[in-house]
């Protein structure tokens, strides 16, 4: 499962309707481009992929200031939008995830009814206990990694993650049911992008955009 795509489907409907390099600032805002695969070449393919599979509408508008082709906008479609909340709620319940789609996943969970996403929590705590008695069912971390050898030593780094995943999601759980944060169909939500031509503090230099969008026929370009 690929968090790229549940970024970019994200980013875009916090928008309405954005352009590529306000999908990239915000998700370098967020410091996506650190803990996930949101480089500039990623995103723009990502958009531009999304839209020939009908999940994302392209609106083609004035060329840019500088000159080169029209500037693309995008929005979801309502199979985008479907997508984006089954990989949402994916990313939220399934225990193995990797850390950068339960990261998104944390990301846009307002994006859900409070009730839900505790329960899509509780499912994940749920899936770490199963997937923990699997491991012991092979090994006794109270017998200590003797009895297996070094080999031991995975089944006790699998035993700890789980352990210090079900006791953080069940924090985030109890902060959630506690009254934290603002869900879906509660009030105003928490705004989390940038507004048009606010600096981002995190945006990547002149030349890093130009490495990354070396090899993503124009990307670059198009951002502009």
């Amino acid at each position: 499962m690929s968090a790229i795509r549940l970024l970019v489907l994200g980013a875009v409907r916090q928008h309405g309707r954005a352009h590529g390099y306000q999908v990239r600032n915000d998700l370098e805002y967020w410091g996506a481009h650190e803990w996930s695969n949101a480089k500039p070449g990623s995103i723009y393919h990502a958009l531009k992929q999304m839209a020939k599979q009908g999940l994302l509408r392209a609106h083609d508008i004035a060329p840019s200031t500088v000159g080169g082709p029209p500037r693309t906008e995008y929005e979801l479609t309502a199979a985008g939008e479907t997508e984006y909340f089954a990989l949402l709620r994916a990313a939220l319940s399934q225990y193995d995830q990797k850390i950068d789609m339960l990261s998104a996943g944390i990301g846009f969970v307002v994006d859900l009814p409070r009730a839900e996403a505790v329960a899509l929590l509780k499912e994940r705590v749920r899936a770490l206990r199963e997937w923990r008695g699997t491991v012991t069912g092979y090994y006794t971390p109270e017998g200590g990694t003797a009895q297996l050898g070094h080999i031991g030593e995975i089944m006790h780094m699998w035993v700890h993650a789980a352990d210090s995943g079900a006791a953080w999601t069940q924090g985030l759980i109890e902060r959630i049911e506690g009254g934290a944060y603002v869900f879906a169909g509660e009030g105003e939500p928490f705004v989390g992008v940038l507004a048009e031509g606010q600096e981002n503090p995190y945006a990547t230099t002149d030349a890093e955009e130009a490495g990354d969008g070396a090899g993503d026929g124009g990307a670059a370009t198009e951002a502009r």
